[in-house]
């Protein structure tokens, strides 16, 4: 058996030319942008080991020593084909739409005006509402529109002010348990229900579980491009989610830091670097 595999490899490598490598480079291209796409999610755990299954089951039935089991696999391998968009539904929409957004990456003229100083808002906000232990949850929207999102709250197109802010998320407050959503100067909208992640990160942490507003925060995150700053209740703490991913811990002057180079690394970059960055971010 072992000899016929290796045989089998030596009749590969005998045939190999410059046109089988291309062939080989351009499928693991595309297995790698696929595995990029899904990066941070519960879906890449699961394709690994489908991956790693249907690699095993392949070398078993090339060897045509098991002609039950190898007609077992041949007849079940379209219908676990046809099943895999149905598993990976979410993650696979995700990605397409993080694909389509290429199609907007460049902004129109004046889609920046005023963004540094809503940062600069929101970062006095978050500081004082850290000092005081008030909670909060702050949604900057990018290019993904939010408007079933914005439509769970109240509406209020209202310039952004950090007194407006603190006094949205003060105790006890109508508004105080939902999110604000942002979208360029103006707050869209309060008391907004955001969904809310299921991948584990934050169960996964060394500390107790985060409460609603970080799941709320990271959920945001894993369905648009849209920035959340999430304050925490109990700890005072900031955090930052995008991307699928959280940082905690994060101090104001930090977060200012961060939230200005995501908008003018979105906004500044007009080459195919820029481009590239935007279909795979950081």
């Amino acid at each position: 058996m072992i000899n016929t595999f290796v045989d089998y490899l030596l009749f590969i490598f005998e045939r190999l030319n410059w046109l089988s490598v291309i062939d080989i480079l351009l499928v693991a291209s595309i297995f790698f942008f696929i595995l990029y796409l899904l990066r941070d999610t519960k879906a890449l755990i699961l394709l690994r080991g489908v991956l790693f299954l249907i690699v095993v089951v392949s070398l078993i039935t090339s060897l045509n020593v098991l002609p039950a089991f190898s007609w077992l696999v041949t007849s079940t391998l379209p219908v676990l084909l046809l099943a895999i968009p149905v598993i990976f539904a979410p993650e696979i929409r995700r990605a397409l739409e993080r694909i389509g957004r290429t199609g907007s990456l460049w902004p129109r003229n004046g889609h920046t005006s005023g963004i540094e100083k809503t940062i600069g808002v929101v970062t006095i906000a978050s500081r004082r509402l850290s000092k005081r232990s008030y909670g909060g949850l702050i949604i900057l929207q990018r290019l993904d529109t939010l408007k079933d999102f914005v439509e769970t709250g109240v509406l209020l197109d209202a310039a952004v002010s950090p007194e407006l802010l603190i006094q949205t998320f003060y105790p006890k407050t109508p508004l105080h348990d939902g999110a604000v959503i942002i979208s360029g100067d103006k707050i869209v909208a309060a008391g907004c229900v955001m969904p809310l992640s299921s991948s584990g990160v934050l169960d996964a942490s060394p500390e107790r579980p985060m409460g609603l507003r970080h799941r709320a925060a990271l959920g945001t995150a894993e369905v648009s491009d849209a920035i959340s700053v999430v304050v925490s209740e109990e700890t005072g703490t900031i955090s930052l989610a995008y991307d699928g991913k959280i940082i905690r811990y994060i101090s104001p002057d930090e977060m200012e830091e961060k939230l200005l180079g995501f908008y003018h690394s979105l906004h500044a970059d007009k080459s195919i670097k820029g481009f590239l960055s935007h279909i795979f971010p950081r």
